[in-house]
């Protein structure tokens, strides 16, 4: 089969389309050709050495498509449709996956966007319902709102009754984060967002900020929350986030500090499927719409992972095999 394989850590240019090994027929296991494949900034932290993983690897942990192959046990079917978001080697035209991992995608939703709404779509559910729970009257300041998570926060934030401002990169995405829900729009490459947030609205107006972006903007987004508040920190767009000293949360108002990760938040079968019925179901009413910002042929993931790590990139960026 086609893939794309990781030899060294490095640029986008260490991502090479090669002739893989097809995946073992495993008891227990499922063999599913992939449609279409997520691309995320995790695995640009896999290519780039910043999560080790070891190599060689075929990166990529989000993606659907038809099964191919059950076994016994497994619960599916040779012609399921399933999605899956923690399943590495995704950049393939085969993965071969545990089924407890895997989900089926309803008649309702397409192939392409369970793909998309898989990995960014459970990370946007949990940091809004369970990392700091958003309701009615919460404020909340999401950065990168145009991305594939910020335009899924923006819209479950509002469903929750929330307030939001966003930072975005060019006035170009401002329509988008505008659709999604936005009440305010800030365009950091113009402004300092702290100085601007506060013209908005007034000192630390923020009961919580999710922060996708890091090293770029951790110390300012401090400075908006009001004490007590929530500092989301779940993404290093921008770099690794320097060390923090716990005086600096005490001195900024008792700052509840948090980094979480997916894997800690669909950690059963159970958990998981709670969280995708919601997201299918609120696709399927219409309520949350998946922007898909770019297609790439899976040979080409170098140039996906360059746009994706540009942050010029709206939307979910998906690798079609």
């Amino acid at each position: 089969m086609k893939a794309v394989s990781i030899d060294q850590i490095g640029g986008p240019e260490v991502l090479r389309f090669a002739e893989r090994p097809m995946p073992d027929r495993k008891s227990g296991r499922v063999l599913v050709a992939v449609e279409a494949a997520g691309v995320n900034f995790i695995d640009v932290y896999h290519r780039s050495g910043l999560y080790p993983m070891e190599l060689p690897l075929v990166p990529g942990l989000e993606g659907a498509g038809a099964v191919v192959w059950a076994g016994e046990d497994s619960g599916f079917k040779e012609g399921d449709r399933v999605a899956w978001s923690d399943v590495i080697g995704s950049y393939a035209e085969f993965v071969s996956a545990e089924p407890e991992r895997l989900v089926r995608i309803p008649p309702t939703v397409s192939t392409e966007t369970a793909a998309a709404v898989m990995l960014q779509g459970l990370t946007a559910h949990y940091l809004a319902t369970d990392t700091f729970p958003l309701h009615r009257g919460s404020s909340c300041l999401i950065h990168a709102g145009a991305g594939g998570v910020g335009l899924l926060l923006i819209q479950i934030a509002k469903l929750l009754g929330a307030s939001v401002v966003t930072t975005i990169g060019a006035r170009d995405k401002t329509d988008l984060v505008m659709a999604a829900g936005a009440d305010h729009v800030v365009y950091y490459r113009e402004v300092d967002f702290t100085a601007e947030v506060e013209r908005l609205l007034g000192p630390r107006p923020f009961d919580v900020v999710y922060d996708g972006v890091g090293a770029d903007t951790f110390r300012g987004s401090l400075s908006v929350l009001r004490p007590r508040a929530t500092m989301v920190s779940f993404g290093s767009a921008s770099g690794r986030i320097p060390p923090v000293d716990p005086l600096d949360l005490m001195r900024t108002g008792s700052i509840y500090l948090t980094r979480p990760t997916l894997f800690d938040y669909v950690a059963t079968p159970q958990e998981l499927q709670r969280r995708v019925e919601a997201i299918f179901e609120w696709i399927d009413e219409g309520r949350l719409s998946v922007a898909i910002g770019a297609r790439y042929n899976l040979a080409a993931a170098g140039e996906a992972h360059r746009a994706l790590e540009s942050r010029v990139t709206t939307g979910k960026v998906l690798l079609l095999p």
